[in-house]
C-alpha cells in the first residue's frame, strides 16, 4: 500500500454527549471531510476507505500504572516508592513535565469520563477493523490507527501553549498554524479582516470561515495522522509502548513550553 495514496483521518470525540468530529485530508492536505457523527457513522467513512492512517484525540486504554514502577521512576529522577505521578500514563508524564497541562487517564474504565470511553470503543473498534498501532522503530505496515492529544499537537506546531481553545484568539491561532502548516483551508485573517467597529458594536460577528474548536481538534488530529504516513521524519512519540504512545506532529519537544 502507498501511503500517499492514503486518506489521513482525525476523530475528536468530544464529551461523548454529542456527535464527535471527523476530519479527513489526502496527500495534498486537501480537505475531504469535516463532519461529525456517532461512533458508527464514524466507523462506517472510514470502514470505506481503501488505505487510511487514522488518529484519535483521545487515550487509547486506561492507565497501567508504570508511574510507580521502581524502573520507570528512575527514568525520570523521580523518588523510588513514591506516588506521586503515579495516576498518569507515561505519555502524559511526558507532556505534562513540559508544562503542556491536560488530564490524567484513570486505571479502570468505569472510572473514565464520557469521551475517554468513547475514545477507548473507537481504538477497540479500529483494532477490530485491523488497524493496528504505529510505533516510528516498526515502520508503515497496514492500517494504522495514533493516539493523538490535540492541544499538545498545537504547542509543538506553536513551539509555546496555546490560547484557550473556547475564545476567538485560540480558535484564530490554531486555524492560522493549520493553515501556514499547507492545509487546504480558509486563511483565519480574512475573518479578522471583516470585523469592523460596527459589528462589536451590534455584536454580530461576521467569522464565516472561522472553525469551531472542536473542528480545529479534528484537524490537527488528521494532520498528525498525515505526518505518519507521508512524512514520518517529521514525527514524535512520548511514552510506553506497553501502556500507549502519544504521536505528536513534531520529532524533537522543548523542554519546557511557555
Amino acid at each position: 500500500m502507498l501511503f500517499t495514496e492514503a486518506v489521513y483521518v482525525g476523530i475528536d470525540p468530544t464529551a461523548g454527549v454529542r456527535p464527535m468530529y471527523y476530519a479527513a485530508l489526502d496527500a495534498n492536505l486537501r480537505l475531504l471531510a469535516l463532519d461529525r457523527g456517532d461512533v458508527e457513522t464514524v466507523l462506517a467513512f472510514i470502514g470505506g476507505l481503501e488505505a487510511a492512517v487514522v488518529g484519535v484525540g483521545a487515550p487509547q486504554a486506561p492507565n497501567k500504572s508504570l508511574m510507580l514502577q521502581e524502573e520507570v521512576r528512575g527514568k525520570f529522577n523521580l523518588q523510588p516508592g513514591g506516588r506521586k505521578w503515579g495516576k498518569w500514563r507515561v505519555c502524559e508524564y511526558e507532556l505534562r513535565r513540559r508544562n503542556l497541562r491536560m488530564y490524567n487517564t484513570p486505571s479502570s474504565e468505569k472510572a473514565a469520563p464520557g469521551w475517554v470511553k468513547t475514545g477507548f470503543t473507537l481504538f477497540k473498534r479500529l483494532q477490530s477493523m485491523g488497524f493496528r498501532f504505529y510505533y516510528a522503530e516498526d515502520g508503515m505496515k497496514g492500517q494504522i490507527v495514533i493516539e493523538v492529544q490535540p492541544h499538545a499537537s498545537f504547542a509543538v506546531l506553536l513551539e509555546r501553549r496555546p490560547f484557550l481553545k473556547r475564545n476567538l484568539e485560540g480558535r484564530m491561532q490554531r486555524q492560522l498554524v493549520l493553515y501556514l502548516e499547507g492545509l487546504d483551508i480558509p486563511n483565519p485573517m480574512h475573518a479578522l479582516e471583516e470585523i469592523t467597529r460596527h459589528h462589536l458594536l451590534t455584536g454580530q460577528m461576521p467569522l464565516g470561515g472561522l472553525y469551531e474548536h472542536d473542528q480545529l481538534d479534528a484537524l490537527v488530529t488528521a494532520y498528525t495522522a498525515y505526518l505518519v504516513g507521508v512524512k514520518p521524519d517529521r514525527v514524535g512519540q512520548v511514552g510506553d509502548v506497553e501502556e500507549g504512545l502519544i504521536t505528536l506532529p513534531a520529532m524533537n519537544l522543548k523542554d519546557f513550553y511557555l
